[in-house]
């Protein structure tokens, strides 16, 4: 098993490439089902959760070819087995994002309930309930989520969809089934993260009718047919997030190409009151950081508000600032696991419920810790590159779900890190 071995202390300087993000290349990939013609995406980044969802959708029949320059290919013409498996979508969640597609395009659907990480409880009951306003027939037995078509029932039927909380995956999974149904779906309480406006533009160049994205309230006029299309994937928000905070803690001057501002702007807020020079250059992000900064508080929420997938790399950066500060988690019950292995480096933070409180120190000492999920990962790594010594993360394989080769690129900018093959 993979192992980081991380000295820190040294400042960071220079530039990174922001990959295209795995939350938006997922859906992409799934919305290529709907049409029989070939879809080109670019900018796809290499992670192990992107590599499950083509093996995923090559196991149905569908072609999937990736090229050097980091395009994936897809021909789903030759679908043949409207089915995900539970053996290979038992380590990703984002496995229930074909569900959509397939009922829309084949009338049917068999999909198996997720897993992933052990973050805490994201019910696929919100995706089963508005599939079944429009119209579809859904069990849940075996672990399977079953689903079809009336008999005599060609299409989805349009709907009215209200969820009963912000749903990303299940906007994106309502967004696709309602490009191929009959009629008018408006979907109330829409989560708007950029990640989902990516996927209407994408849909919108397949022949999709889809206005308001990027709002809490989303019109789609149903149609026959989508056609193929080539589109880039929207640079990876949470990755450039990552990378502002390990510079932030560690010190530097760093240009982030193709991250943007505009879909950070509650983390590049805290950034600045912390006490980091945060700017928007030409094609990137310009960050610069020098001693300790002022620990701040925030609060995860829903797009656009601070997200829980920078808590912890955050937290990190909190635990090296100057005073105390307090964290407060509402949207993963299992979201502070990496507490404890901050602790090991010499963190001072103390959990109660759904709040951490933080006691910024001077400095941390290097030590073995544990990744326990693909966030908390980043934050280990992050704390690494300002602990005194050597540390050691175990368990990356986290890591490289999400982050598309982080250690060469934080090598890049002069952080001493290297991977350790077991």
């Amino acid at each position: 098993m993979d192992k980081l071995l991380i000295r820190g202390g040294r400042r960071l300087q220079g530039e990174v490439r922001i990959s295209g993000a795995k939350n938006a290349a997922l859906p992409e990939l799934c919305a290529a089902l709907l049409t029989a013609e070939p879809v080109t995406l670019q900018n796809v980044p290499r992670l192990q959760d992107v590599a499950t969802m083509l093996k995923l959708i090559r196991n149905m029949g569908v072609s999937a070819e990736r090229a050097e320059d980091g395009s994936v290919r897809i021909d789903a013409s030759q679908l043949s087995s409207p089915e995900a498996p539970y053996e290979l979508v038992k380590t990703m969640r984002a496995s229930v994002l074909a569900l959509g597609p397939l009922l829309a395009r084949f009338g049917e659907a068999t999909v198996s309930l997720p897993g992933g990480c052990a973050i805490g409880s994201r019910p696929v009951d919100q995706h089963i309930k508005g599939l079944q306003q429009m119209g579809a027939e859904i069990v849940v037995e075996h672990g399977y989520i079953i689903a079809k078509l009336p008999k005599g029932q060609a299409r989805l039927r349009g709907a009215s969809i209200t969820t009963d909380m912000v749903t990303v995956t299940g906007t994106e999974n309502f967004l696709m089934a309602a490009a191929l149904a009959d009629g008018e779906t408006v979907l109330e309480n829409a989560a708007q993260e950029p990640e989902i406006s990516d996927l209407a533009e994408m849909l919108i160049r397949m022949g999709a009718r889809i206005e308001g994205h990027g709002t809490s309230r989303i019109r789609i006029q149903g149609v026959t047919r989508l056609s193929g299309c080539t589109h880039q994937v929207v640079a990876d928000r949470i990755e450039a997030g990552t990378f502002l905070c390990a510079v932030a803690a560690a010190g530097g001057d760093v240009v982030l190409r193709h991250g943007r501002v505009d879909h950070l702007e509650a983390v590049v807020e805290k950034l600045r009151q912390a006490g980091a020079t945060v700017d928007a250059v030409e094609g990137g992000i310009r960050v610069r950081a020098d001693g300790r900064l002022k620990a701040q508080n925030f609060r995860t929420t829903e797009y656009p508000g601070f997200p829980t997938d920078m808590q912890a790399q955050f937290m990190a950066m909190n635990v090296v600032s100057e005073g105390a500060s307090h964290v407060t988690e509402t949207i993963f019950e299992n979201r502070f696991m990496h507490v404890n292995e901050l602790s090991r480096l010499g963190a001072r933070i103390q959990v109660d419920g759904k709040v951490a409180m933080i006691e910024g120190v001077e400095k941390l000492s290097g030590a073995t810790v544990m990744a326990t999920d693909l966030r908390a990962s980043a934050s280990l790594v992050i704390a690494g590159l300002v602990a005194d010594g050597e540390t050691l993360v175990d368990r990356i394989y986290h890591l490289d779900r999400g982050y598309d080769q982080m250690e060469a690129k934080l090598r890049g900018i002069g952080a001493d890190i290297e991977r350790l093959s077991a």
